[in-house]
C-alpha cells in the first residue's frame, strides 16, 4: 500500500536534500510536486487542498527559519501533515468495549467488501484477547452467506448463531442478542446485508436493525481498491447510519492509498483497521503514526515486533537461541528460519516494514532478494539428505548437481545458498563467544515472559528508529549471498535521526 506515494515523495525529497538553504521558490515547489504525488494516490481534492495550505502554512514559520537543515523540515512538515490527514496526534482506536457485556459490534457496507471475512477477522482478534465472540448473519438475500460466516467462525476459532430458514434480518437481530445475553459472551457481531449499489430498501434494514441492536460500534467496512468510490459510499453509510468507525479491505492491493487518506479527513471517522491478506489474522489495527512512517520510507517496526509476537514459534524460538549461543547453525536451522520468514509475512512483506528500505527497492530488485528467492533456497534445502544438512562440508561437485537437479534450480544458485550460510554461521559462533547473552535475550523477547511487551513499550509504546549507520549495515547484511553491494542510504527520503515515531 502507498508504494507508488512513497516512491514520488523520495524523489521529491532526495532532489531537496542536496541544497543547503531552501529559497520561499523552493519550497513552494516542493510542496507543488507533493501536491501532484497525492492527487496521483487518488487523493480527493479538497483534502489535498487542506493540506498544502496547512503545509505552507507551516513552511513559513520561523521553525523552518532556525532549522539547520531546512530541507528535513519539509519531510517533517509532509509527516505531521500526513499524521493530522489519517487521525491526528492521538492513539489508535481499536473497538470501544462495554462494561455491561455484550458489547453489540454492526458491520456494514457493500456487497463485495468484505464484511463477512472482516467479522471472522474481528472475531478472531477479540478473542485472542480472550473475549467470548458470537458471530450472527443477518444476510438473507445472498446466497449461503450464512453458511459463509459460520466456516469463517470455525477458521476463528469463536461460537457463530445457529441457522434458522425463512427468519428475516431484525428476527435474526432479536435472537442474537437475547442468545449473547443468556450465553454469556463478551461480544455480539452482527454481520448485515449488502447489496451491488446503494439502494433505500438496503439503508433502512440497516437502520432498523441498528434501531433494535443499538450497537456500541456500527463500523463501516470498504474496499480500499474502489478508491474514491468507498469515500461516497462512507459518506452516503454515514448519513443514515450512527458509523463509529471504518475498516478498509484490500489495503495489501491498493498501491495508491487514496481511499485511506481521504476517509477521515471527508468522514470525520477514525479508520480503525486495516484488511491486509484474505488470511483470517491478516488485519491489522490502524495506526496514523504508524501509516505516515510507512509512506516516507521509516518503515512500520512496531508492526515487524507483533508479527514476530504472533506468528513465532516461542519453543522453537527459545531452543535456536540455545543453539546459536553455542555457536550451532546448520543447514536445518537455516531452513526452519525460512519458514519463519515465510510465516510472518515473506521477504517482501518484512522488507516492507523496515526502515529506510523503500529507498533501497531497485537495487533490491537487482540483487534477486525476493520471495522467490527465499522458495528457491527452501527448495535447495529440502532437496539434501539429512546429513548433508547437518555437515555442509561434505558437499562436493557431484552432490551439489544432484540437489540442483532436485530443487530445479542450477547449481551456481546452491553455491551461492552455501555460502550464505557460511557467512551466517561464522557471524553466530562470533557472537556466541560472548558467553551466547546476546541469543538469551532474544529468546526471551521473542519467547514471551513479558519481554516482548517490554520492548513494544520502549519509547513509549513507539519503537525508535535506527541510526543511519545501522541502516546501512542492515543493507550490507542483505548481500551476504553474493551480488552487488548496495550503496548507503546517506541523504536518503528521510534525514539522519529524523524519528516520526518519536511524538
Amino acid at each position: 500500500m502507498f508504494d507508488a506515494l512513497s516512491d514520488r515523495l523520495a524523489s521529491v525529497f532526495d532532489r531537496l536534500s542536496g541544497r543547503g538553504v531552501l529559497s520561499d521558490k523552493d519550497i513552494d515547489e516542493a510542496l507543488r510536486e507533493v501536491r501532484v504525488a497525492l492527487l496521483e494516490a487518488d487523493v480527493a481534492l479538497p483534502v489535498v487542498r487542506e493540506f498544502i495550505a496547512k503545509a505552507k502554512e507551516r513552511a513559513s514559520g520561523e521553525a523552518v527559519i532556525r532549522s539547520v537543515k531546512p530541507a528535513d523540515q519539509v519531510v517533517k512538515i509532509t509527516y505531521d501533515g500526513l499524521v493530522e490527514m489519517l487521525g491526528g496526534e492521538g492513539e489508535p482506536e481499536g473497538i470501544n468495549l462495554s462494561l455491561n457485556p455484550p458489547t453489540i459490534l454492526m458491520m456494514a457496507g457493500l456487497q463485495g467488501s468484505g464484511k463477512t471475512t472482516t467479522a471472522a477477522k474481528l472475531g478472531l482478534r477479540l478473542a485472542k484477547e480472550r473475549k467470548k465472540v458470537l458471530l450472527a448473519s443477518l444476510d438473507t438475500r445472498r446466497p449461503a452467506a450464512m453458511e459463509q460466516l459460520a466456516t469463517l467462525a470455525k477458521l476463528a476459532g469463536v461460537e457463530s448463531l445457529p441457522i434458522v430458514v425463512g427468519q428475516a434480518a431484525p428476527d435474526i437481530a432479536r435472537r442474537a442478542i437475547s442468545a449473547a445475553r443468556l450465553q454469556g459472551y463478551d461480544v455480539l457481531i452482527l454481520d448485515t446485508a449488502g447489496r451491488t449499489t446503494l439502494d433505500e430498501a438496503m439503508m433502512s434494514e440497516a437502520a432498523e436493525i441498528a434501531r433494535i441492536a443499538r450497537p456500541h460500534e456500527t463500523l463501516l467496512v470498504a474496499d480500499a481498491l474502489t478508491g474514491q468510490d468507498a469515500v461516497r459510499t462512507a459518506k452516503a453509510f454515514h448519513e443514515r447510519l450512527p458509523l463509529t468507525g471504518l475498516v478498509l479491505t484490500r489495503a495489501d492491493g491498493d498501491g495508491r492509498g487514496g481511499a485511506a487518506l481521504s476517509m477521515r479527513a471527508v468522514t470525520g471517522l477514525p479508520i480503525k483497521f486495516l484488511g491486509v491478506s484474505e488470511k483470517i489474522d491478516g488485519l491489522d489495527a490502524f495506526d496514523a503514526h504508524r501509516v505516515a512512517g510507512r509512506i516516507l520510507g521509516a518503515g512500520d517496526v512496531v508492526a515487524l515486533v507483533e508479527k514476530a509476537a504472533q506468528d513465532l514459534d516461542a519453543a522453537k524460538a527459545e531452543a535456536m537461541a540455545k543453539r546459536l549461543a553455542k555457536g550451532q547453525f546448520d543447514l536445518d536451522m537455516m531452513a526452519e528460519q525460512l519458514q519463519q520468514m515465510k510465516k510472518m509475512g515473506g521477504m517482501e512483506g518484512l522488507m516492507g516494514l523496515l526502515p529506510g528500505v523503500q529507498k533501497m527497492k531497485r537495487q533490491i530488485a537487482e540483487a534477486g532478494i525476493s520471495d522467490k528467492m527465499v522458495e528457491r533456497q527452501a527448495a535447495i534445502i529440502s532437496s539434501m539428505t539429512k546429513a548433508e544438512r547437518k555437515k555442509p562440508d561434505i558437499l562436493q561437485a557431484s552432490r551439489k548437481r544432484r540437489i540442483a537437479a532436485g530443487a530445479g534450480v542450477e547449481v551456481a544458485e546452491v553455491n551461492r545458498l552455501l555460502k550464505q550460510h557460511r557467512q551466517m554461521a561464522d557471524a553466530f559462533k562470533m557472537m556466541s563467544k560472548g558467553g551466547g547473552k546476546g541469543f538469551a535475550q532474544m529468546a526471551q523477547m521473542l519467547g514471551g515472559g513479558g519481554g516482548m511487551d517490554r520492548l513494544k513499550a520502549l519509547g513509549g509504546g513507539k519503537l525508535p528508529m535506527p541510526s543511519e549507520q545501522e541502516i546501512q549495515d542492515m543493507a550490507a547484511k542483505l548481500q551476504q549471498g553474493g551480488g552487488p553491494k548496495l550503496p548507503g542510504l546517506g541523504g536518503g527520503a528521510l534525514p539522519p535521526g529524523f524519528n516520526p515515531f518519536k511524538k
